[in-house]
């Protein structure tokens, strides 16, 4: 994804984000089916696109979106895989306001988008629309990305079910 270089706007909001050489780390951090800096960038845009459009804040939401992940990466050195889904899942936005506190000036919209992004596997409820914005975009996004990598298995599952479905009408 490639629009998001040409949209001089766009740039100009996330530009002291990009340039942070702590936030340039996730580039080589995979996520799903791709990284997390690239991941991260088209839960950004996409949400910067549809606040633009719906007249919300579309700073804060290209802002948070980009630093909804912007955690440290302990949660891959855990072993067991129960612990990592629920550190992951629960723990992984906490850690990204710290962090992104740590290096940035925060608005509380920008800090509510970070903390509630994994809502409904999280209890952190939205609280703005800008924040149900990112929140449902990372959703998406990540469907996608994980969804790429076994596309094989998906459609085979889909074209056995359609079988089944055709041979239940016979």
């Amino acid at each position: 994804m490639t629009k998001y270089k040409k949209d001089e706007e766009y740039l100009s909001i996330i530009d002291i984000i990009m340039k942070n050489d702590e936030f340039k780390k996730m580039e080589n951090i995979k996520h799903h089916n791709t990284t997390r800096l690239d991941h991260s960038i088209k839960v950004s845009y996409y949400s910067y696109k549809i606040a633009k459009y719906l007249k919300l804040d579309y700073e804060d939401v290209a802002r948070g979106g980009l630093l909804h992940d912007f955690y440290t990466d302990k949660i891959s050195d855990c072993d067991n895989i129960k612990d990592k889904v629920l550190l992951f899942t629960t723990k992984h936005p906490n850690e990204a306001v710290v962090n992104a506190t740590a290096y940035f000036e925060l608005s509380e919209k920008e800090i509510n988008i970070i903390k509630s992004h994994m809502f409904p596997v999280d209890y952190k409820v939205p609280k703005y629309a800008e924040s149900w914005i990112v929140s449902i975009v990372d959703k998406v996004l990540s469907f996608c990305e994980v969804s790429k990598k076994f596309s094989y298995k998906l459609s085979y599952l889909l074209n056995l079910y359609l079988i089944f479905i055709l041979n239940i009408m016979k």
